[in-house]
């Protein structure tokens, strides 16, 4: 499942590539991914009005437009969002995209094209599209106005690439929980955005035992966390996020990052620390922890 580095790449490129540009139609071919909302009202609402801005809040996708209206897009397992312009036109992609120093890549020329697990499409004024794709349809699209937006907001921890995000505020909220370090890092009422990948990751380079209760974690490990926590998702985002199968972003790339985890998915190779070999559970939270019982204590 997308996590904060894959779906704020996604919402980077759609604002280089969407800001400023209006909704001429929408069509609904899969009315089960939307949430909230009708295939009907869908179209009335977004026809004819501008795309502001597109951001991240946790492991959704927000598209901003004009008149209070919000587009929500949570692709979960197998969902994407994709962008073409029009056939005779200049792209819209800038040779760097926001964020990052990787220079324009020839793939851009080559422009994705709604296919039969198109779901949601929406024209340009300008002769452009995208859409949202989801062989699966586990995923989302909702439709809120500004007070959805806020109940939704409400409902999601901190964002730990935010500035307010130090040392001090992880380890207020990691004191008042019993429950494994690992579950509260994947908690979204607690902190936004990070998924099984990146807890593994983070704990690994932290050196702590995923099954620590969090309450125990002393002043020096949980400012090891942070740094593990931020450095890791700003890497991951420097690679456009970790595929892999089906994660792509919006010009249809796979995100880089997986050649440079150390823990997840490699349970049984050598510790790049230590070279224990790595453990692989699924006794934390049904999910798979992979962790060093070397380094990790």
């Amino acid at each position: 499942m997308p996590e904060l580095p894959e779906v704020e790449t996604i919402a980077r490129e759609l604002h280089a590539r969407l800001a400023g540009r209006r909704v001429e139609s929408v069509r609904v071919f899969r009315a089960d991914v939307l949430r909230g909302t009708s295939a009907e009202h869908l179209a009335h609402t977004c026809r004819g009005r501008t795309i502001q801005r597109a951001w991240r809040r946790a492991k959704t996708g927000i598209l901003s437009l004009t008149g209070g209206w919000h587009l929500l897009v949570q692709p979960r397992f197998t969902g994407s969002v994709l962008v073409a312009d029009a056939p005779d036109s200049a792209p819209h992609t800038p040779e760097t995209m926001p964020g990052s120093t990787r220079e324009h890549s020839p793939e851009l020329a080559n422009a994705p094209e709604p296919d039969a697990y198109t779901t949601v499409e929406w024209t340009l004024q300008d002769g452009g599209c995208f859409w949202y794709r989801d062989v699966r349809r586990l995923g989302t699209v909702t439709l809120v106005d500004e007070s959805g937006l806020a109940a939704y907001d409400a409902r999601i921890g901190t964002e730990p690439l935010d500035p307010a995000f130090d040392v001090d505020r992880l380890s207020g909220l990691l004191r008042v929980s019993r429950t494994a370090i690992k579950k509260v890092l994947m908690d979204q009422r607690v902190i936004a955005g990070i998924g099984n990948i990146y807890a593994n990751e983070a704990l690994w380079r932290a050196g702590i035992d995923p099954s620590r209760a969090s309450r125990s974690l002393q002043r020096a490990e949980v400012a090891r966390l942070h740094e593990a926590l931020t450095s890791v998702l700003a890497a991951s985002i420097q690679a456009r996020g970790t595929t892999f199968r089906d994660y792509r972003d919006p010009s249809n790339r796979s995100g880089t990052f997986a050649a440079q985890l150390l823990a997840y998915g490699r349970g049984g190779a050598p510790c790049a620390r230590c070279r224990t070999a790595l453990v692989e559970t699924h006794a934390i939270d049904g999910r798979s922890t992979v962790f060093c019982h070397r380094c990790q204590r």
